[in-house]
């Protein structure tokens, strides 16, 4: 049996593991689940990873699974009811930029077609391969996450700082910083 070795950020924490092993790094291409990694990305801004991947399902069943043309309609009535909803990160200033974002999302899907379209132009719609040996290695941004963080803050999001465009990217798999020994890095995936 192959051994498998995975980056040392999975931990032993299943449901980290089960992020790392299925989605984490691998390229996605659908606009609601761009949108959501977006939203979670900038609502684990000041906080843990694992503490918005515990909250995901409730995050999900709050933002109507994160459909942008749903979530763009939410009003001042549904700004309260999210803020009083425990299951999710209650931050006035993170759910009202999800609506914002959602707007802003919306006008890119009628300017390029899809916001899949737009977002990986910025990689030629190919993955950027890196090869990590440490955690080390890995930088909280690049230029080009600030590039992307410039232009979209232009249309109009919020909480989508470098910092956050990077982590954004790693998720969708825009950029492959799985430790170069991990089984999940590009080259070693079967």
């Amino acid at each position: 049996m192959e051994q498998i070795h995975r980056c040392e950020w999975a931990g032993p924490d299943q449901i980290y593991i089960d992020y790392h092993d299925n989605e984490w790094g691998q390229p996605l291409h659908d606009d609601n689940k761009l949108f959501e990694m977006l939203i979670l990305e900038g609502m684990q801004a000041g906080l843990a990873w694992i503490t918005v991947l515990k909250k995901r399902e409730a995050f999900r069943a709050a933002f109507d699974d994160f459909a942008p043309q749903k979530v763009a309609l939410y009003d001042d009535a549904k700004v309260e009811a999210l803020m009083s909803d425990a299951g999710i990160i209650r931050h006035r200033g993170k759910i009202n930029a999800a609506i914002g974002n959602a707007k802003a999302f919306l006008e890119i899907q009628k300017e390029y077609g899809s916001f899949d379209r737009f977002i990986w132009a910025y990689v030629n719609h190919t993955p950027i391969i890196n090869a990590p040996h440490s955690m080390a290695e890995l930088p909280a941004s690049t230029p080009l996450s600030d590039q992307i963080s410039k232009d979209l803050k232009k249309r109009g999001f919020k909480f989508v700082g470098s910092t956050i465009v990077y982590s954004f990217m790693q998720a969708v798999g825009m950029v492959d910083d799985h430790m170069i020994w991990c089984s999940w890095h590009t080259n070693n995936r079967k």
